[in-house]
């Protein structure tokens, strides 16, 4: 199979691209000296994963329990549900953890460590929790300074629990686009971590880990004192968004949706394909920065730029192919019907879940089918 008899739309990956960049993060965390535990959430993967830990990668890093079940199955034991867990999931939580799943959860209330305790003693499980730190005031989490994060520590420990330590996430860096900014953001992350699990020790519980990590902060920290493991995701594609935050190139974006011309409208400067938004997804992450890429950037079928055009609008199997700046009256002369493109995405992430497969691409041209795992 090639990319000439694949139907369209259908979402690319570079083998090559990706591969050099996960050398790049593996190499980068290697040197910094600390283990490195990728988010799978944005491939959701088994054949991009194995890749990923080929490279030097210990563990996952999951955003759901149906991934977490998923990469178990596949051969994965070592897995964090980076997200605070609710009471109702308990029971799929505990089922994975008594198959052998070596599975970690995070708890950041009070509230929450009392259910996961409660559970854990109704069905004689330990279970292992890591406390969710808030170091930028971005989304969930307790400040590294706060008075919750003791008694959550204490909630668990005293309720039975192991607890695993401390766990960040600076999801504000997708906010910066200077290198400057990004050092900064990554320092903060890893000394408000740090310092929660400074308060913890001085109160007496354990804090084994310090786990911390974004793609912009993990590309940007210059030092990791302190800090025993890193997560980041969507590194191993990048996108757009990561594009205008700095952190890669366009020619780094290992991910793609593959799409036909199958009209025009000539009067106003339109090609119209057959990816919309259920292709490309409505993500358009990229208009609150320095650059909007409406909802891709248009690539040739062999993955090179082209210029100023974007997918300027999206129906559902519709996509608007127009130039920023001046319409370009000889549209149907510049995209033929029957061309085929490559459109980079704002966000891998939501782009491939858009998708039930990946069409893997070797340098060669050759196209390999990688299934993607779905479901909560």
């Amino acid at each position: 199979m090639t990319i000439e008899t694949l139907n369209t739309p259908a979402a690319l990956i570079d083998i090559g691209r990706m591969n050099r960049n996960i050398q790049r993060m593996q190499d980068h965390l290697s040197r910094l000296g600390v283990k490195f535990r990728p988010h799978v959430k944005t491939t959701k993967c088994k054949q991009v994963v194995d890749a990923q830990i080929a490279a030097g990668a210990q563990g996952i890093t999951v955003s759901t329990l149906k991934e977490a079940e998923q990469f178990f199955d596949s051969g994965i034991r070592d897995i964090v549900y980076a997200v605070g867990m609710a009471p109702t999931k308990l029971g799929q939580a505990l089922a994975l953890r008594r198959k052998g799943c070596d599975l970690k959860i995070v708890a950041d209330s009070v509230q929450a460590a009392e259910a996961i305790a409660t559970f854990g003693r109704e069905h004689g499980e330990r279970f292992e929790v890591w406390i969710e730190v808030d170091v930028d005031g971005h989304r969930s989490g307790i400040p590294p300074e706060g008075d919750a994060l003791i008694a959550v520590g204490r909630a668990l420990v005293d309720g039975g629990m192991k607890l695993g330590g401390v766990l960040a996430h600076a999801g504000s860096s997708y906010e910066y686009n200077t290198r400057e900014a990004l050092v900064r953001i990554a320092e903060q992350e890893r000394s408000g971590s740090i310092r929660a699990a400074e308060r913890l020790r001085a109160a007496g519980l354990p804090c084994d880990v310090g786990s911390i990590g974004s793609t912009p902060t993990a590309l940007s920290a210059e030092h990791l004192e302190g800090v025993t493991e890193v997560r980041a995701g969507v590194y191993v594609f990048f996108d757009l968004v990561m594009h205008n935050v700095g952190v890669c190139d366009t020619s780094d974006i290992a991910l793609s949706v593959l799409t036909t011309v199958i009209g025009h409208q000539e009067e106003k400067g339109w090609a119209i394909v057959d990816a919309g938004w259920m292709a490309m997804s409505r993500d358009r992450g990229t208009q609150r920065q320095q650059h909007d890429f409406g909802y891709g950037q248009v690539c040739t079928e062999n993955g090179e730029v082209i210029g100023d055009y974007v997918v300027s609008g999206a129906n559902q199997e519709h996509g608007i192919v127009s130039r920023n700046g001046e319409p370009d009256v000889a549209i149907a002369k510049t995209f033929p019907i029957g061309s085929r493109l490559r459109i980079l995405p704002n966000h891998a992430c939501a782009t491939g879940a858009q998708h039930p497969e990946y069409q893997a691409v070797r340098d060669d041209g050759s196209v390999q089918t990688w299934p993607r795992f779905y479901g909560w």
